[in-house]
């Protein structure tokens, strides 16, 4: 059964805090009519600081989409290789390991795929599956999890390598003033992030039902507008009340596969903001101290996108580690509205298989 290995994750240098954030907020968007209420709502996030790729007088400027998407390739070619061999190593395979290579990122545009420039720099063999996801946003890191676990059911012994870069600060729009925009000014950070699913072997959660689930007419509520300054973050305010309707087909998951979702002992979610988790903890009668590591993310990277769900599960890794057999469960949302699901058992290497 497919095995998801821990996560290497990294975030850039450069920090913004919670206060310096509503500091330049207040600054550069004085005067908006929308602008109390978006601090309000940063205030709430949660989001103590977060890593951005330039120092923040750098981000504040806009020199342009091409040049954005220039520095874009740089960085991501700069700062992907070292979390995609910390990624290898904690799945004790190599480069030439893997059989094929899922990179998602909804913050720059490379054509072709990063794939092809780490199929071609770090020694990844040739003939490695290429399947870049670029338009599922938020929800990309648990799709990507799902299309690996089918890759390796349908490729049995294969090897897949997850790869997320976030660069999330490329995209601000200084001139966008609206409290969605403002919102996203405030909550989302910088990450990569990096995992690999064994075919067989490893420790880690072994992943057994995957599933999808797109909110009917609802495509609008989370968006890009692409202008000629580039991709335009669009939020609607509907957005915060879709785990409503969302957990029962969290719920339908764990019970199609003999589970009771309010009675896991994992739960790794994507933190897009306080009110998910919240409403996740009501509607799935969960404390919410179950869904600690992805506050522990939001808190301190802030919402890092594709990246959350793979930094969670690291937090998972590095705390007191599930006893075998512990169940649990992965979900990514974005757009579309779209949900990306898993359920899987917490699986340890035997000894004897080491090596």
């Amino acid at each position: 059964m497919p095995r998801l290995c821990k996560p290497s994750v990294s975030v850039p240098e450069y920090v913004i805090t919670m206060e310096e954030t509503l500091e330049f907020a207040k600054r550069v968007h004085a005067g908006k009519p929308q602008l109390p209420l978006a601090l309000r709502l940063i205030q709430n996030t949660g989001v103590r600081k977060r890593h951005i790729v330039q120092p923040i007088e750098k981000t504040l400027q806009h020199p342009g989409f091409e040049e954005r998407n220039r520095i874009y390739e740089v960085e991501s070619k700069k700062r992907c290789p070292e979390v995609i061999e910390g990624a290898l190593a904690n799945a004790s395979l190599s480069a030439q390991d893997i059989d094929a290579i899922i990179y998602v990122s909804c913050t720059g545009f490379l054509m072709p795929s990063l794939t092809a420039w780490l199929i071609n720099t770090m020694g990844f063999r040739s003939n490695t599956r290429q399947i870049p996801i670029a338009q599922l946003g938020c929800a990309a890191g648990g799709a990507a999890i799902n299309r690996a676990h089918d890759f390796c059911t349908a490729y049995p012994g294969s090897n897949v390598l997850i790869v997320s870069c976030e660069l999330c600060s490329l995209c601000y729009q200084p001139e966008d003033d609206g409290v969605g925009s403002l919102l996203s000014d405030g909550l989302f950070g910088d990450a990569v992030a990096a995992a690999v699913v064994r075919g067989s072997g490893g420790t880690g959660v072994a992943l057994e039902r995957n599933a999808s689930y797109l909110i009917p007419h609802t495509e609008e509520w989370i968006s890009y507008a692409v202008r000629d300054t580039g991709f335009h973050f669009q939020l609607d305010r509907r957005v915060p009340g879709t785990m409503e309707p969302l957990a029962p087909v969290l719920r339908d998951l764990a019970t199609d596969h003999g589970w009771d979702i309010g009675n896991l002992d994992f739960y790794i979610i994507h933190a897009g903001g306080p009110r998910i988790l919240g409403d996740l903890s009501k509607f799935l009668d969960v404390d919410l101290k179950m869904f600690r590591h992805s506050w522990a993310t939001l808190t301190e990277y802030g919402n890092i996108a594709s990246a959350v769900v793979l930094d969670a599960l690291r937090r998972l890794f590095e705390e007191d580690a599930p006893m075998a057999g512990a169940t649990g469960v992965i979900a990514g949302f974005g757009p579309g509205i779209t949900a990306e699901m898993a359920v899987g058992t917490w699986t340890v290497e035997s000894p004897e298989k080491v090596g």
